[in-house]
């Protein structure tokens, strides 16, 4: 199996003013390396752990793990629409297979995926459906979110799962992260209006859109510029999450409290989750090897970027390995 995790920043398609080009360029670079990689290696099926940003997922009903047996993706940050190409039998084993481990995913024949989980399909593979895909989302933003321990115990659910394909080339992907703090409301503290829109479950208009991405495109130029407009992305956090997390020492995530991710991260810095589930399940079908490509804070993008890969041993190539790149 191939492991593909990536930071993602709905601002890398926004046109924003670069405050250092050649981060953005290395990390570009990191993901074409990425896709190349992905392309020679043929898989026949993807997995993708990536978030919600209350595009799909709604407060009217909000599960903290959901899979999808059918896909289609939404319109946020102008990236094409279209259907992922999801095998609806082999969905429903894995569901079926995730509960009998005991963890009570749910499932949906009209998921909807948002830029968490169609930018590193399009960075990745050039759209949503060249490749089988299997799609699990994990309640990253809204509180009460799955702790960190059931996100592990998912990974591993879904590992063991895949490594009864025993005639599949899969790929895993971990989509989002690291620290970073977007202007996304809170229920508990938002106006009625916004408290709503977080609650009801329905597709945004353009203009609605628009007037959402403008307000987090100002924020991040107002960071930019130094000024303190959302928490900025964090290093010392990131590199806190990264060291176990290439040793594979995911247990040391369990006990990690919400509070402390919001205080430290940033509220999307709970997407680091994604990461964890991937790293489990690659971690429960085999004995892997994880390198480190890129990690960079990104001010602009108001995230810290990170690029890590891994395969199991099996299926390592002769090639050396790329050296990390931090910056």
């Amino acid at each position: 199996m191939l492991l593909l995790c990536l930071s993602h920043s709905p601002l890398m398609l926004s046109g924003i003013e670069a405050t250092d080009p050649a981060k953005h360029d290395a990390f570009h670079a990191g993901v074409d390396d990425c896709a190349k990689a992905l392309a020679e290696y043929r898989p026949d099926l993807l997995v993708v752990f990536g978030p919600d940003h209350f595009n799909g997922l709604f407060y009217d009903l909000m599960p903290s793990f959901c899979i999808g047996v059918e896909a289609e993706s939404t319109r946020d940050w102008d990236l094409p629409p279209g259907k992922l190409n999801v095998p609806k039998e082999l969905a429903l084993a894995c569901v079926r297979h995730v509960h009998r481990a005991g963890i009570d995913t749910a499932v949906s024949y009209r998921m909807k995926v948002d830029h968490g989980t169609t930018i590193p399909l399009h960075k990745l593979t050039g759209g949503l459906d060249r490749y089988p895909v299997l799609p699990v989302v994990i309640n990253c933003a809204a509180d009460p979110r799955p702790d960190f321990r059931r996100t592990r115990l998912l990974g591993e659910a879904v590992g063991k799962f895949l490594s009864t394909l025993e005639a599949k080339r899969i790929a895993i992907i971990g989509s989002g992260g690291l620290s970073h703090d977007p202007p996304t409301p809170r229920i508990g503290n938002a106006p009625k209006e916004i408290a709503d829109r977080l609650i009801d479950r329905r597709t945004l208009s353009k203009q609605d859109y628009d007037t959402q991405q403008g307000r987090v495109i100002e924020a991040c130029r107002v960071l930019a510029r130094g000024g303190v407009s959302i928490l900025p992305p964090s290093r010392d956090w990131d590199r806190r999450f990264l060291t176990p997390l290439l040793a594979q020492k995911l247990e040391a995530f369990d006990d990690w409290s919400d509070a402390d991710v919001d205080r430290e991260a940033g509220f999307g810095g709970h997407e680091v989750r994604c990461w964890v589930a991937a790293f489990a399940a690659m971690r429960a079908s085999g004995a892997f090897s994880s390198t480190e490509h890129f990690h960079a804070m990104i001010p602009e993008w108001a995230t810290g970027m990170a690029i890590v890969t891994g395969r199991h041993r099996a299926d390592e190539p002769a090639a050396d390995k790329p050296v990390p790149v931090t910056t």
